[in-house]
């Protein structure tokens, strides 16, 4: 079967389209027509963003985002290969369970709403649902980001990698993930392809979440595969070796 030259790279919490800059660049060096849409309430540069938040940005949902993503796919000629990051992993199997993908890819992604994350999990992203915040949005401290997703880098590289990705979140989006009967996934439906990549040193989702998560689907028609880079933090598709990463996907789809 002819693949699609479509590529859809979809952002997480945290971060904005501006993180896949160079997936963009190396998968149209490779012939791909390559989608990066910012979720809604995300455009514009990250400085400016937490400078000046977005005005749309706390009234935006984890529908809103796949929501997003499905209105881009029905303009396409072709169902495209949808690759997600982190909380947009979960968006990722949503929309391959709606039938919009011709395969998924799920990096270092989120579990959905039927699928309990660790104690490691829920340690490091309590804050992002403002359950006790009298802030309207979240916004992660230095400290926090160095943690929870630069802990691989050297700290030199982890101030710059802040100010070049660093965004405001919407809470809207975490609760909607463990709250809303949307978020959760229909392990038995048949499905196109699903990849799931987990870091072997992310401090959010540990790689026995991805396992677990990848372990659920249960058509037997339907293929699902799992690969764990060791010593790859969350920010796995922006710290160095990410091409290897990239490559890795590539390959799968054009082995399908």
């Amino acid at each position: 079967m002819a693949k699609s030259k479509n590529i859809v790279l979809i952002h997480g919490n945290f971060v904005n389209n501006l993180s896949w800059s160079n997936w963009k660049q190396h998968y149209e060096q490779k012939g791909y027509i390559v989608h990066t849409p910012a979720n809604p309430g995300h455009e514009g540069n990250p400085a400016a963003l937490r400078a000046n938040v977005h005005p749309d940005l706390v009234k935006t949902g984890f529908i809103d985002v796949v929501n997003n993503i499905a209105a881009l796919i029905d303009s396409l000629p072709e169902k495209p290969l949808v690759i997600g990051h982190s909380m947009a992993g979960m968006a990722t199997m949503k929309l391959v369970e709606m039938g919009k993908a011709a395969a998924g890819v799920s990096i270092d992604g989120a579990p959905p709403k039927n699928v309990f994350p660790p104690f490691q999990t829920l340690k490091t992203v309590i804050p992002a649902f403002g359950f006790f915040s009298g802030s309207k949005y979240f916004m992660g401290s230095r400290k926090w980001y160095d943690y929870a997703f630069f802990n691989t880098l050297p700290d030199a590289e982890k101030e710059k990698a802040f100010e070049k990705f660093a965004v405001p979140e919407s809470y809207k989006v975490s609760r909607e993930l463990v709250l809303n009967s949307f978020s959760n996934i229909d392990f038995k439906k048949p499905h196109a392809p699903l990849l799931f990549i987990g870091g072997g040193s992310d401090h959010i989702f540990p790689t026995s979440l991805t396992k677990t998560i990848a372990g659920r689907y249960k058509d037997a028609d339907s293929r699902v595969e799992v690969k764990i880079f060791e010593g790859k933090s969350h920010f796995i598709c922006g710290e160095p070796g990410w091409e290897a990463v990239a490559d890795y996907i590539s390959d799968w789809w054009e082995k399908l």
